[in-house]
């Protein structure tokens, strides 16, 4: 049994930096974010030191991954995903995705009350796709005040300003693909004709 931890712990140095590189995050940026120092986390990620639960559990939250993921516990058997919701100003984000890096998937729960205020764009790198599931969304991009209906989509860079929220009083869900380096999504409408 012992040699399954060894074994297991050995291979966490290697997946740390794999996931740092993968978010694009210095070592220095890690510590803050943390409140472990530059130098452990560089041993850690080396193989140089053995990581303690202490150290994992905000590695882990930084990297958006499971304790299982950054150990790579063996698979239980369960396929759900079992992520915490997000909550910020009346927008509940529940990550659909496990891995950090790439596209991430969300279902976004706008509360009515969050659309009721004056819009206030924001900007920020990447680039973001939506489908609305239920309720209408209020979705201003740059010059355009658009509302969206459950069935309709839309893309768009996120350093263009924008801004979402209820377009009346009812709550509003949807689905959001973000690429955080810009990575758009791509999508087949239909298959291939057969020659």
């Amino acid at each position: 049994m012992s040699e399954d931890i060894d074994q297991a712990l050995d291979g966490v140095g290697p997946r740390l930096r794999e996931l740092r590189k993968q978010r694009e995050v210095t070592l220095a940026e890690l510590s803050a974010e943390t409140g472990i120092s530059v130098s452990t986390l560089s041993r850690l990620e080396s193989g140089a030191r053995r990581p303690t639960l202490e150290q994992l559990l905000p590695l882990a939250r930084a990297h958006n991954v499971t304790l299982d993921e950054l150990v790579d516990a063996p698979q239980t058997g369960d396929p759900r995903v079992h992520m915490r919701p997000i909550t910020r100003g009346g927008m509940q984000m529940l990550p659909l995705t496990r891995r950090a890096g790439g596209i991430q998937a969300f279902k976004i729960i706008l509360d009515p009350k969050a659309g009721r205020s004056e819009p206030t764009p924001q900007t920020h790198e990447g680039y973001e796709w939506l489908y609305v599931l239920n309720g209408r969304l209020r979705f201003v991009l740059g010059s355009h005040d658009l509302i969206l209906q459950p069935g309709e989509a839309a893309e768009f860079d996120t350093r263009e300003p924008h801004w979402f929220g209820s377009a009346d009083d009812e709550p509003v869900e949807f689905l959001s693909l973000f690429g955080k380096q810009g990575e758009r999504a791509h999508f087949r409408a239909r298959p291939p004709k057969k020659g």
